[in-house]
């Protein structure tokens, strides 16, 4: 996607010359900026909204909505995206929907109301979202976040969820596990049916799933029941966890339980949050690039060169003591 740098250097003006064209095109003498409005038409150039919006001095506030606030992903995603915000002298406020879809909807509804300057949003079900923003007249620029949206016409910033979930597949078969449970909360969400299918494409074993009732450390303790209520014969050997906080919960239950981690019960997380490698097993997971899709996705929103752009980005396995492989894969610690 081209940006104004990109419009300057093909007209062989400065950046100034650019912004004068778009927001004062009196000021510009006749050639230079035949030679801009050219530059624009040959590369396709689309002026962000947000940018505009920043220089005539209206609103500098952008939302990001996230799922959970207590989840440190979320927590790293808001710290790239002020990152962001700063350099543009725009300001970032975060709402909490807490997995309600309703409270999200709420959110919006006033978050529209008050005309941000754009909205970051990670959404409990992106349909309906993308929905209720496409029903606005003139809603303000959305990013989904950790989301791939439904349709066209909304820019993301996402991770390849398939794949990190074929990484912990082929590592638990790496680890001759053949009896796998999965726990990740409701399974109509789309990053965790996302992550089953990514497990059931990576593993030749037989996959469990345990619809948890969240994805909270405290959930963990009722997975742990439930694998272990399984008779020995066909109980899971290993549990892959949607997100690292359930993995944790997992990892708590176990050391009150005297289940032994990683011999019993190998269990593998999703995130590589902050204190993954502190848990009381150092946690296994999949690591996603939680602060560049914070920082990725307020470009997206506030440079020039935002457009219609759809980024994703690739997992990375880290394998650590909670799971192993017996051999061929190197570990992080």
């Amino acid at each position: 996607m081209a940006s104004i740098k990109d419009v300057a250097r093909l007209a062989g003006v400065s950046l100034g010359t650019v912004s004068n064209v778009l927001n004062r095109p009196e000021r510009v003498g006749p050639e230079r900026r035949a030679r801009v409005e050219r530059a624009i038409a040959e590369l396709g150039f689309v002026r962000s909204e947000p940018a505009r919006q920043l220089r005539a001095g209206m609103s500098r506030t952008v939302a990001v909505v996230v799922l959970d606030v207590t989840n440190p992903f979320f927590g790293e995603i808001v710290e790239g995206a002020e990152e962001i915000a700063e350099q543009h002298d725009a300001q970032v406020v975060v709402c909490n929907s807490a997995g309600d879809p309703a409270r999200e909807a709420r959110h919006l509804d006033r978050l529209l109301q008050q005309q941000v300057l754009g909205i970051l949003l990670s959404p409990v079900h992106e349909v309906a979202s993308a929905q209720q923003l496409a029903a606005r007249r003139s809603p303000p620029p959305v990013v989904f976040v950790d989301r791939v949206p439904a349709g066209p016409g909304f820019a993301s910033v996402a991770v390849d969820d398939v794949r990190g979930g074929e990484l912990v597949g082929e590592l638990l078969d790496a680890g001759g596990h053949e009896r796998i449970a999965f726990a990740g909360g409701p399974v109509s969400l789309r990053q965790v049916s996302d992550r089953l299918h990514g497990l059931r494409s990576g593993s030749r074993g037989r996959i469990r799933v345990i619809d948890s009732a969240d994805l909270s450390i405290r959930s963990g303790a009722a997975v742990l029941d439930e694998i272990l209520a399984v008779p020995e014969p066909a109980r899971p050997t290993a549990v892959f966890c949607a997100n690292d906080l359930l993995a944790i919960g997992v990892l708590n239950a176990c050391m009150r339980r005297g289940v032994a981690v990683p011999d019993e019960l190998a269990v593998v997380g999703y995130d590589d949050i902050s204190f993954a490698e502190t848990a009381s097993v150092a946690l296994t997971t999949v690591a996603q690039p939680a602060r560049r899709l914070g920082t990725e996705a307020a470009r997206l929103l506030l440079d020039d060169a935002a457009g219609r752009s759809n980024l994703v980005f690739s997992p990375e396995l880290v394998v650590r003591s909670s799971a192993r492989p017996r051999a061929g894969l190197s570990s992080a610690s």
